[in-house]
């Protein structure tokens, strides 16, 4: 049973978590950065997402890994401020930056499919846990060459990792974030089942 005075202290340091890390994680940089380097809107690009992977379809590789690499640290930071607060409340910052960066109220809800978000997560609440899953990519990307099985097999390997090296809290909030950039994959899974998935390095050429 939840005690009430425990309760009424803690739900303004939960609010904040949340809203603040949902704030941080609707930062559209894919958009900001392009639109900055006059590349124009890159959601009337490739696949029309505003993630980094959609980026590189620019050719820019510059702009591509300055997206990447903000959209994982607005997840990091998103986490750390809320460290400060306790555990619970670095879980409820980490949930808010992922449902953000997915949901954007600035973009009427249509945002990327937080694959770097969660990255940048990750490493925040375990560093270990975040090295192994960024190394998961790197190898998977290296041997198949397609940056969404790279994501959803890393992704999915995170939950693993945390229950090996991590706890039960952030292990269940793991499967929560995978389950949901799984779910934000649909379309790349039908085409990796086709057959048709762009590999890393052909976006341009197409």
């Amino acid at each position: 049973m939840i005690d009430p005075i425990s309760w009424s202290y803690s739900w303004p340091y939960i609010l904040a978590a949340l809203s603040g890390g949902y704030l941080l994680g609707s930062l559209p940089f894919g958009l900001i950065l392009t639109r900055i380097a006059g590349l124009g809107d890159i959601r009337t690009i490739g696949s029309g997402n505003i993630g980094a992977t959609n980026v590189l379809r620019t050719g820019n590789k510059k702009i591509a890994a300055a997206t990447l690499l903000l959209d994982g640290a607005k997840g990091a930071v998103a986490v750390l401020i809320a460290q400060i607060c306790g555990p619970d409340t670095a879980i409820v910052a980490a949930g808010g930056a992922l449902l953000g960066h997915l949901f954007p109220v600035w973009l009427k809800f249509r945002g990327g499919k937080g694959v770097a978000t969660a990255l940048g997560i990750l490493m925040a609440l375990s560093l270990p846990v975040g090295g192994l899953a960024c190394l998961t990519w790197l190898l998977v990307a290296a041997l198949f060459r397609y940056s969404s099985l790279s994501a959803l097999i890393a992704l999915a390997a995170s939950p693993a990792f945390m229950w090996w090296l991590g706890d039960p809290q952030r292990t269940e909030f793991t499967i929560a974030m995978a389950v949901l950039v799984w779910i934000r994959h649909h379309e790349n899974i039908r085409r990796l089942l086709r057959g048709e998935e762009s590999k890393i390095g052909a976006s341009r050429k197409s």
